[in-house]
Protein backbone atom coordinates (compact mmCIF):
# COMPACT_ATOMS: atom_id res chain seq x y z
CA UNK A 1 0.00 0.00 0.00
CA UNK A 2 1.30 3.44 -0.91
CA UNK A 3 0.69 6.55 1.18
CA UNK A 4 -0.19 10.12 0.29
CA UNK A 5 2.27 12.47 2.01
CA UNK A 6 2.09 16.25 2.31
CA UNK A 7 5.16 18.32 3.21
CA UNK A 8 4.12 21.66 4.68
CA UNK A 9 6.78 24.34 4.41
CA UNK A 10 8.36 22.47 1.52
CA UNK A 11 10.39 25.45 0.26
CA UNK A 12 12.28 25.93 3.55
CA UNK A 13 15.57 24.33 4.54
CA UNK A 14 13.92 21.57 6.60
CA UNK A 15 11.07 21.10 4.11
CA UNK A 16 13.54 20.47 1.30
CA UNK A 17 15.43 18.06 3.55
CA UNK A 18 12.16 16.24 4.28
CA UNK A 19 11.56 15.73 0.56
CA UNK A 20 15.10 14.49 0.11
CA UNK A 21 14.88 12.15 3.11
CA UNK A 22 11.56 10.65 1.97
CA UNK A 23 13.15 9.85 -1.39
CA UNK A 24 16.44 8.56 0.04
CA UNK A 25 14.67 6.17 2.43
CA UNK A 26 12.31 4.91 -0.28
CA UNK A 27 9.31 5.92 1.78
CA UNK A 28 6.22 4.11 0.41
CA UNK A 29 4.57 7.20 -1.02
CA UNK A 30 2.22 7.01 -3.99
CA UNK A 31 1.78 10.78 -3.97
CA UNK A 32 3.85 13.60 -2.46
CA UNK A 33 2.38 17.09 -2.10
CA UNK A 34 4.70 20.07 -1.60
CA UNK A 35 2.81 22.81 0.25
CA UNK A 36 3.81 26.40 1.00
CA UNK A 37 2.40 29.92 0.98
CA UNK A 38 0.67 31.28 -2.09
CA UNK A 39 3.77 33.25 -3.14
CA UNK A 40 5.61 29.97 -3.77
CA UNK A 41 2.87 28.25 -5.79
CA UNK A 42 4.20 26.78 -9.00
CA UNK A 43 7.81 26.48 -7.89
CA UNK A 44 9.42 23.16 -8.70
CA UNK A 45 11.35 21.25 -6.03
CA UNK A 46 13.54 18.17 -6.31
CA UNK A 47 12.24 14.90 -4.94
CA UNK A 48 15.13 12.49 -4.97
CA UNK A 49 17.54 12.46 -7.88
CA UNK A 50 15.09 12.40 -10.77
CA UNK A 51 11.62 13.52 -9.71
CA UNK A 52 10.14 17.00 -9.37
CA UNK A 53 7.17 18.13 -7.26
CA UNK A 54 5.32 21.38 -7.85
CA UNK A 55 4.43 23.60 -4.91
CA UNK A 56 0.73 23.99 -4.09
CA UNK A 57 -0.98 26.52 -1.82
CA UNK A 58 -1.30 25.40 1.78
CA UNK A 59 -4.41 27.51 2.42
CA UNK A 60 -6.29 25.74 -0.38
CA UNK A 61 -5.17 22.19 0.30
CA UNK A 62 -7.66 19.49 1.28
CA UNK A 63 -5.94 17.38 3.96
CA UNK A 64 -8.50 14.60 3.57
CA UNK A 65 -6.55 13.72 0.42
CA UNK A 66 -3.39 13.00 2.46
CA UNK A 67 -2.59 10.20 4.92
CA UNK A 68 0.45 11.82 6.55
CA UNK A 69 1.56 15.45 6.74
CA UNK A 70 5.06 16.55 7.72
CA UNK A 71 4.91 20.15 8.99
CA UNK A 72 7.92 22.46 9.07
CA UNK A 73 6.56 25.94 8.52
CA UNK A 74 6.75 27.50 11.98
CA UNK A 75 4.56 27.45 15.05
CA UNK A 76 1.91 29.88 13.84
CA UNK A 77 1.30 27.89 10.67
CA UNK A 78 1.17 24.64 12.63
CA UNK A 79 -1.35 26.06 15.08
CA UNK A 80 -3.53 27.22 12.20
CA UNK A 81 -3.42 24.12 9.98
CA UNK A 82 -2.27 21.05 11.94
CA UNK A 83 -5.54 20.69 13.92
CA UNK A 84 -7.51 20.98 10.67
CA UNK A 85 -5.36 18.30 9.09
CA UNK A 86 -5.82 16.05 12.11
CA UNK A 87 -9.58 16.54 12.06
CA UNK A 88 -9.55 15.55 8.37
CA UNK A 89 -8.04 12.18 9.32
CA UNK A 90 -4.45 12.99 8.39
CA UNK A 91 -1.63 12.04 10.77
CA UNK A 92 0.37 15.22 11.40
CA UNK A 93 4.06 15.12 12.34
CA UNK A 94 4.90 18.65 13.42
CA UNK A 95 8.42 20.03 13.61
CA UNK A 96 7.51 23.25 15.45
CA UNK A 97 7.20 23.84 19.19
CA UNK A 98 3.43 24.44 18.93
CA UNK A 99 2.26 21.14 20.44
CA UNK A 100 5.33 19.56 22.04
CA UNK A 101 4.25 20.00 25.64
CA UNK A 102 0.54 19.28 25.12
CA UNK A 103 -0.56 16.27 27.15
CA UNK A 104 -2.56 14.78 24.29
CA UNK A 105 0.28 15.08 21.75
CA UNK A 106 3.13 12.54 21.92
CA UNK A 107 6.68 13.90 21.59
CA UNK A 108 8.72 11.22 19.88
CA UNK A 109 12.25 10.20 18.98
CA UNK A 110 11.82 6.68 17.56
CA UNK A 111 15.08 5.31 19.01
CA UNK A 112 14.05 6.52 22.47
CA UNK A 113 10.28 6.34 23.10
CA UNK A 114 8.54 4.63 20.15
CA UNK A 115 5.68 3.31 22.28
CA UNK A 116 4.45 6.87 22.87
CA UNK A 117 3.02 6.81 19.35
CA UNK A 118 0.16 4.60 20.53
CA UNK A 119 -1.56 7.67 21.99
CA UNK A 120 -1.62 9.58 18.71
CA UNK A 121 -5.09 8.98 17.30
CA UNK A 122 -8.38 10.51 18.34
CA UNK A 123 -9.59 7.04 19.31
CA UNK A 124 -6.70 6.82 21.81
CA UNK A 125 -7.21 10.30 23.26
CA UNK A 126 -4.92 12.14 20.86
CA UNK A 127 -5.50 14.63 18.06
CA UNK A 128 -3.82 12.81 15.15
CA UNK A 129 -0.81 15.05 15.87
CA UNK A 130 2.71 13.90 16.77
CA UNK A 131 5.37 16.42 17.79
CA UNK A 132 8.98 16.33 16.68
CA UNK A 133 11.34 17.62 19.41
CA UNK A 134 13.72 20.53 19.24
CA UNK A 135 16.80 19.67 17.15
CA UNK A 136 19.21 20.01 20.06
CA UNK A 137 17.03 17.77 22.24
CA UNK A 138 16.66 15.07 19.59
CA UNK A 139 20.34 14.25 19.30
CA UNK A 140 20.85 14.52 23.06
CA UNK A 141 18.17 11.99 24.04
CA UNK A 142 19.41 9.50 21.43
CA UNK A 143 22.77 9.59 23.22
CA UNK A 144 21.30 9.56 26.73
CA UNK A 145 18.82 6.69 26.20
CA UNK A 146 21.24 3.71 26.43
CA UNK A 147 23.13 5.32 29.31
CA UNK A 148 19.91 6.02 31.21
CA UNK A 149 18.64 2.46 30.73
CA UNK A 150 21.87 0.98 32.06
CA UNK A 151 23.02 3.44 34.71
CA UNK A 152 20.12 5.79 35.49
CA UNK A 153 20.96 9.33 34.36
CA UNK A 154 19.93 11.72 37.11
CA UNK A 155 21.57 15.00 36.07
CA UNK A 156 22.68 16.48 32.76
CA UNK A 157 24.68 19.65 32.14
CA UNK A 158 24.89 20.49 28.44
CA UNK A 159 26.41 23.32 26.46
CA UNK A 160 25.27 23.48 22.86
CA UNK A 161 27.07 24.97 19.87
CA UNK A 162 24.30 25.30 17.31
CA UNK A 163 24.45 25.86 13.57
CA UNK A 164 22.67 28.81 12.00
CA UNK A 165 20.46 26.51 9.90
CA UNK A 166 18.52 25.85 13.09
CA UNK A 167 17.07 29.33 12.56
CA UNK A 168 16.17 28.67 8.92
CA UNK A 169 17.41 29.63 5.48
CA UNK A 170 17.47 33.41 6.16
CA UNK A 171 19.93 32.74 9.01
CA UNK A 172 22.18 30.78 6.68
CA UNK A 173 22.05 33.66 4.21
CA UNK A 174 22.96 36.11 6.97
CA UNK A 175 26.05 34.11 7.93
CA UNK A 176 27.11 33.86 4.29
CA UNK A 177 26.58 37.55 3.57
CA UNK A 178 28.29 38.73 6.76
CA UNK A 179 31.29 36.48 6.14
CA UNK A 180 31.62 37.69 2.57
CA UNK A 181 31.17 41.30 3.63
CA UNK A 182 33.86 41.16 6.30
CA UNK A 183 36.45 40.15 3.70
CA UNK A 184 35.71 43.29 1.66
CA UNK A 185 35.42 45.58 4.72
CA UNK A 186 31.67 46.07 4.49
CA UNK A 187 29.89 47.15 7.68
CA UNK A 188 28.22 44.24 9.48
CA UNK A 189 24.47 44.72 9.89
CA UNK A 190 22.81 42.05 12.06
CA UNK A 191 19.28 41.33 10.89
CA UNK A 192 17.95 38.02 12.15
CA UNK A 193 20.59 37.60 14.86
CA UNK A 194 21.03 40.03 17.76
CA UNK A 195 24.76 40.46 17.07
CA UNK A 196 27.29 39.67 14.37
CA UNK A 197 27.31 35.91 13.74
CA UNK A 198 30.25 35.70 11.34
CA UNK A 199 33.50 34.90 13.23
CA UNK A 200 31.59 35.14 16.50
CA UNK A 201 29.55 33.17 19.04
CA UNK A 202 26.19 34.35 20.37
CA UNK A 203 25.12 32.94 23.78
CA UNK A 204 21.46 33.55 23.03
CA UNK A 205 18.98 31.32 21.16
CA UNK A 206 15.24 32.11 21.26
CA UNK A 207 13.66 34.57 23.71
CA UNK A 208 14.75 35.23 27.27
CA UNK A 209 12.56 33.97 30.09
CA UNK A 210 12.02 35.51 33.53
CA UNK A 211 14.65 33.29 35.20
CA UNK A 212 17.40 34.36 32.79
CA UNK A 213 17.39 31.18 30.72
CA UNK A 214 16.33 31.28 27.09
CA UNK A 215 13.38 29.35 25.72
CA UNK A 216 15.78 27.09 23.79
CA UNK A 217 17.40 26.10 27.09
CA UNK A 218 14.01 25.56 28.69
CA UNK A 219 12.94 23.37 25.77
CA UNK A 220 15.88 21.03 26.25
CA UNK A 221 14.96 20.54 29.89
CA UNK A 222 11.21 20.11 29.41
CA UNK A 223 11.45 17.94 26.29
CA UNK A 224 14.08 15.60 27.75
CA UNK A 225 11.81 15.03 30.74
CA UNK A 226 8.80 14.29 28.52
CA UNK A 227 10.66 12.01 26.10
CA UNK A 228 13.03 10.18 28.42
CA UNK A 229 12.26 10.56 32.14
CA UNK A 230 10.67 13.37 34.20
CA UNK A 231 13.09 12.66 37.06
CA UNK A 232 16.15 13.78 35.09
CA UNK A 233 17.50 17.19 36.09
CA UNK A 234 18.93 19.10 33.13
CA UNK A 235 20.48 22.52 32.73
CA UNK A 236 21.50 23.87 29.33
CA UNK A 237 23.47 26.79 27.94
CA UNK A 238 22.76 27.27 24.22
CA UNK A 239 25.11 29.13 21.90
CA UNK A 240 24.80 29.98 18.20
CA UNK A 241 28.05 29.59 16.27
CA UNK A 242 29.07 30.42 12.67
CA UNK A 243 28.52 26.93 11.27
CA UNK A 244 25.97 26.30 8.54
CA UNK A 245 24.88 22.74 9.43
CA UNK A 246 25.47 20.51 12.44
CA UNK A 247 24.76 21.03 16.12
CA UNK A 248 27.43 20.14 18.67
CA UNK A 249 26.97 19.49 22.38
CA UNK A 250 29.36 19.13 25.30
CA UNK A 251 27.50 16.83 27.69
CA UNK A 252 28.23 16.18 31.37
CA UNK A 253 26.10 13.54 33.11
CA UNK A 254 25.78 12.06 36.58
CA UNK A 255 24.27 8.61 37.04
CA UNK A 256 22.75 6.61 39.89
CA UNK A 257 24.96 3.59 39.25
CA UNK A 258 28.73 3.55 38.78
CA UNK A 259 29.69 4.31 35.19
CA UNK A 260 33.02 4.12 33.39
CA UNK A 261 34.11 5.49 30.05
CA UNK A 262 34.75 1.93 28.85
CA UNK A 263 31.26 0.67 29.74
CA UNK A 264 29.63 3.78 28.26
CA UNK A 265 31.61 3.43 25.04
CA UNK A 266 30.53 -0.20 24.67
CA UNK A 267 26.86 0.64 25.22
CA UNK A 268 26.86 3.58 22.86
CA UNK A 269 28.50 1.57 20.08
CA UNK A 270 25.52 -0.80 20.13
CA UNK A 271 22.85 1.89 20.46
CA UNK A 272 20.46 2.56 17.55
CA UNK A 273 21.14 5.78 15.71
CA UNK A 274 24.54 6.30 17.36
CA UNK A 275 28.01 6.11 15.84
CA UNK A 276 30.99 6.26 18.21
CA UNK A 277 34.21 7.72 16.83
CA UNK A 278 36.39 8.15 19.86
CA UNK A 279 40.14 7.91 19.42
CA UNK A 280 42.34 9.81 21.82
CA UNK A 281 44.46 11.24 19.06
CA UNK A 282 44.41 14.04 16.50
CA UNK A 283 41.33 13.73 14.24
CA UNK A 284 39.88 11.03 16.52
CA UNK A 285 36.56 12.83 16.95
CA UNK A 286 33.70 14.16 14.83
CA UNK A 287 33.03 17.82 14.02
CA UNK A 288 29.79 19.36 12.69
CA UNK A 289 31.35 19.71 9.24
CA UNK A 290 31.78 15.93 9.08
CA UNK A 291 28.28 15.22 10.44
CA UNK A 292 26.54 17.39 7.83
CA UNK A 293 24.53 15.25 5.44
CA UNK A 294 24.69 12.20 7.70
CA UNK A 295 21.87 10.53 9.65
CA UNK A 296 23.70 9.40 12.79
CA UNK A 297 24.27 11.00 16.16
CA UNK A 298 28.05 10.95 16.55
CA UNK A 299 29.67 10.53 19.97
CA UNK A 300 33.31 11.37 20.67
CA UNK A 301 35.64 12.35 23.54
CA UNK A 302 34.08 9.94 26.05
CA UNK A 303 35.79 10.15 29.43
CA UNK A 304 35.05 9.83 33.12
CA UNK A 305 34.36 12.99 35.11
CA UNK A 306 36.61 12.87 38.20
CA UNK A 307 34.89 15.84 39.88
CA UNK A 308 31.62 14.05 40.69
CA UNK A 309 30.54 10.58 41.74
CA UNK A 310 29.40 8.48 38.75
CA UNK A 311 30.19 11.18 36.20
CA UNK A 312 30.78 11.02 32.45
CA UNK A 313 31.64 13.59 29.78
CA UNK A 314 31.18 13.28 26.02
CA UNK A 315 30.93 15.26 22.78
CA UNK A 316 27.77 14.82 20.68
CA UNK A 317 27.38 16.01 17.07
CA UNK A 318 24.56 15.60 14.55
CA UNK A 319 23.10 17.18 11.41
CA UNK A 320 20.33 19.36 12.83
CA UNK A 321 18.39 19.40 9.56
CA UNK A 322 18.31 15.60 9.46
CA UNK A 323 18.17 13.85 12.84
CA UNK A 324 17.16 17.13 14.45
CA UNK A 325 14.24 17.65 12.07
CA UNK A 326 13.63 15.96 8.69
CA UNK A 327 15.00 12.49 9.41
CA UNK A 328 13.27 12.22 12.77
CA UNK A 329 9.98 13.28 11.17
CA UNK A 330 10.28 10.63 8.45
CA UNK A 331 11.27 8.02 11.03
CA UNK A 332 8.12 8.86 12.99
CA UNK A 333 6.09 8.41 9.79
CA UNK A 334 7.76 5.03 9.24
CA UNK A 335 6.98 4.08 12.83
CA UNK A 336 3.32 5.05 12.34
CA UNK A 337 3.12 2.75 9.32
CA UNK A 338 4.86 -0.06 11.18
CA UNK A 339 2.43 0.26 14.13
CA UNK A 340 -0.63 0.58 11.88
CA UNK A 341 -1.40 4.10 13.13
CA UNK A 342 -4.07 5.74 10.99
CA UNK A 343 -6.06 8.91 11.53
CA UNK A 344 -9.12 7.47 9.85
Amino acid sequence: MGYRVAVVGATGAVGREMLQTLAERNFPADKVYALASSKSVGRELSYGEDDIVTVEALDKFDFSTADIALFSAGGDTSKAYAPKAGEAGCIVIDNSSAFRMDDDVPLIVPEVNPDAIEGTTVAKGGRNIIANPNCSTAQLVVALKPLHDAFGVRRVVVSTYQAVSGAGRPAMDELFNQTKGIFVNDAVKPELFTKQIAFNAIPHIDVFMDDGFTKEEWKMNAETKKILDPSIDLVAHCVRIPVFIGHSEAVFIETDKPISDKSARTLLRDAPGVVVIDHRANEGYVTPHEAAGEDAVYISRIRSDPTVKNGLVFWCVSDNLRKGAALNSVQIAELAIERGISGR
